[in-house]
């Protein structure tokens, strides 16, 4: 069973900001959101709270006053983590949010993934 992702206190947060932004007559902020089924839900969870585990191992290796190169080690390893996960979340924003606009004729998607993607690569 998927958890509850947003939260009241989250909604109420996201209409804040909204008006704030409705009221300055511009629009900072993006609100889209995305359905996932649980599989998915769930593989990107568990990876989030594995890389999770990673950075308190981390912290823990600091407060244990570990030698650095073991530490870099480490954090190369939490890189390389959040790197994974990235590139499933974008394969599967791609075959799904992206080829679904494009169907649909909105063609700043593209726009929108190259931006995304150029974000990612710095």
């Amino acid at each position: 069973m998927k958890e509850t992702k947003k939260t009241e206190q989250n909604i109420s947060e996201e209409v804040s900001i909204t008006e704030s932004c409705e009221s300055q007559n511009s629009c900072c902020c993006s609100f889209k959101t995305k359905e996932r089924s649980d599989a998915e839900y769930k593989k990107l969870v568990n990876r989030l709270n594995r890389i999770e585990g990673q950075v308190r191992g981390v912290k823990h290796m600091l407060e244990n006053d570990v030698y650095c190169t073991e530490i870099l080690i480490q954090v190369s390893a939490i890189n390389a983590a959040l790197n994974s996960f990235n590139k499933m979340l974008l394969a599967e924003h791609i075959r799904t949010c992206v080829a679904e606009d494009i169907r649909q004729g909105k063609g700043d998607t593209i726009d929108e993934l190259v931006a995304t993607l150029q974000k990612l690569m710095k």
